[in-house]
């Protein structure tokens, strides 16, 4: 504020000072001062004409409602509110969030649904003009306060079924649709060839000793530029999209399969038991206890995947028992013994629920969203789709199961040494029934569509996936850190697996920890093992697990895989 005075930059000021007032109400400050702060930005903000008015006014209304002032309260909104009809889809949606307050205000819970409602299909259009994922999932936060708000009306007015609906209104939307292929466009495929080039160099010297500041720098520059050509790209597809229907689940889970889905209102978790025809809802515990208990797992996982850490076995089974408390609460015992489908909010996306005693010894897969679950079930299987074994560079088992199923299979392709290379594995995949890869995994927290697995001539990143006509239609990842994900914006993840599932994924196999390279290939060989005999890839991942020795070192590679999607 101090610095645009300074130079006069009276718009650049005022903004500046809206960001004060926001942060200085974040940090839990309240005062009438501060209400009557946010009224003179916003008031200025109105006579520049700025989009930012109306979020101002939103402020000033909502620290007034947190005093207790309703009278100032419901001016304030009011103001905002305005904006709900009409000017940028923020402006807008800014609106309809004013107008939830004043409803809720007011004590009508129908009216803060339909507010949220109007608001969160300003959301969706907005939304469906972005071409990359990336900036779908980053949009969807400016919807979180509608969620919220929404959420709590119907726990209080709607019951299980109503705040199911709300719960999927807003998670992992991003998987809804695919993400915009880009057109042949020569400069982000030569980009994409040049990172490939530059980060297998990188890594060589790493590998070697040898120091990498400037290919580090060229590396970073050419993700720029493709981040930048992607993230210009203007979305094709209709915002009207599938809308989620709970009788439509029901009746595709039966009375076999139970779906979970754990929904967070203010902090505790919210488990809703679908299945057998009804909506149930259960409390369990503080989301952020659940989220500590589950980085305690990680580490015990990645202790267990080195030989010798025995003694860390009854710890991490102990973990895994209040990681259960904590998540399923009263739920665990209303499981039945049929298959169950996990689907987990966004900041839970690590938990390796086989580890679960509940959940252990069950046909158990994850999806990020009822509605992805539901698109997975119902995805064709290709009717000629070939199958495709790929084995990377570098790892420690050499992928050692790669030729053990390329004689179990006899006709699949198998892409391994010089030929598995980027251009060359994408075409493969392309419309496989079936794909193995066995190949290094690697996160990136900090830009998660560039998440790779290493092939000869580099890394095939998620950007890669995205070009695909239909991703293979299951898809096994064998290796470390293929099934880690980025909670991004509201409640969506980016990242390997959510690449695939919009693309024509029914299912994938991955890993969300550390995993030991040689203990990997006797799971894997079992899992195909199950899959050859008719079985599901969740199905053959319960037999594969069973199957193992029962040491500290197999039972932690066979709870760190899951089964994503419903193939």
């Amino acid at each position: 504020v101090r610095l645009f005075a300074g130079q006069r930059r009276t718009w650049w000021e005022t903004h500046a000072r809206l960001v004060l007032i926001e942060a200085r109400h974040a940090a839990g400050r309240g005062s009438g001062r501060l209400v009557a702060d946010a009224a003179a930005v916003a008031g200025k903000l109105a006579s520049f004409g700025s989009p930012a008015a109306p979020e101002a006014s939103l402020l000033a209304g909502r620290i007034a409602l947190d005093l207790g002032w309703t009278a100032d309260a419901e001016r304030h909104l009011a103001v905002a509110a305005r904006s709900r009809r009409s000017g940028p889809p923020l402006a807008r949606m800014t609106g309809w969030a004013a107008q939830a307050l004043r409803a809720q205000a007011a004590g009508s819970a129908r009216g803060v649904l339909e507010a949220c409602r109007r608001g969160l299909d300003v959301l969706d259009d907005h939304r469906m003009t972005l071409g990359a994922s990336e900036l779908r999932a980053r949009a969807t936060e400016q919807g979180a306060e509608l969620a919220a708000l929404a959420q709590r009306a119907s726990l209080v007015s709607g019951g299980p079924r109503r705040l199911l609906v709300w719960s999927e209104r807003w998670r992992a939307t991003v998987l809804s649709t695919p993400p915009t292929r880009p057109p042949a466009d020569p400069e982000l495929l030569s980009g994409m060839t040049a990172f490939r080039e530059i980060a297998s160099r990188a890594e060589a010297a790493r590998m070697e000793g040898r120091p990498v500041p400037a290919l580090e720098r060229e590396q970073r520059r050419l993700e720029r530029e493709i981040r930048s050509r992607t993230l210009h790209m203007r979305g094709e597809a209709p915002g009207d999209g599938d809308r989620f229907d709970v009788a439509r689940l029901l009746e595709r889970l039966g009375d076999e399969v139970l779906l979970v889905e754990l929904a967070v209102l203010d902090g505790r978790v919210q488990v809703l038991l679908c299945g057998r025809g009804r909506v149930r809802r259960f409390e369990a515990g503080l989301l952020a206890e659940a989220e500590t208990e589950a980085e305690h797992v990680q580490a015990g996982l990645r202790r267990l995947a080195h030989p010798g850490a025995e003694a860390r076995l009854p710890v991490v089974e102990a973990a895994g028992r209040r990681l259960e408390e904590l998540l399923l609460g009263p739920a665990a015992a209303q499981l039945g013994g049929g298959p169950v489908v996990i689907v987990p909010p966004g900041r839970l996306h690590r938990v390796p629920w086989a580890l679960l005693p509940s959940l252990r010894e069950r046909v158990l897969s994850v999806s990020p969203s009822a509605g992805s679950w539901l698109r997975a079930r119902e995805t064709a299987p290709p009717s000629e789709g070939c199958h495709v074994l790929v084995r990377g560079p570098g790892l420690a088992s050499g992928g050692a199961e790669v030729p053990e199923l390329a004689g179990r299979y006899g006709c699949a392709t198998v892409l391994e040494e010089d030929e598995a290379r980027v251009p060359r594995v994408l075409e493969e995949l392309d419309g496989a029934a079936l794909a193995h890869i066995a190949a290094h995994g690697t996160f990136r927290a900090d830009s998660p569509l560039f998440s790779s697995l290493r092939m000869a001539d580099g890394p095939i990143v998620v950007h890669d996936f995205e070009r695909l006509d239909r991703s293979p239609y299951r898809i096994i990842l064998s290796c470390c850190d293929t099934a880690r994900l980025a909670s991004v914006g509201a409640d969506e993840l980016l990242g390997l697996v959510t690449a695939l599932l919009p693309l024509g994924t029914a299912g994938v196999v991955a890993c969300s920890a550390p995993v030991n390279d040689a203990a990997v290939v006797p799971l894997m060989l079992a899992l195909h093992k199950g899959l050859d005999a008719g079985l599901s890839l969740a199905e053959a991942l319960r037999d594969a697990r069973a199957s193992l020795p029962g040491d500290a070192l197999h039972q932690a590679t066979g709870w760190a895989f899951s089964a994503f999607g419903a193939a």
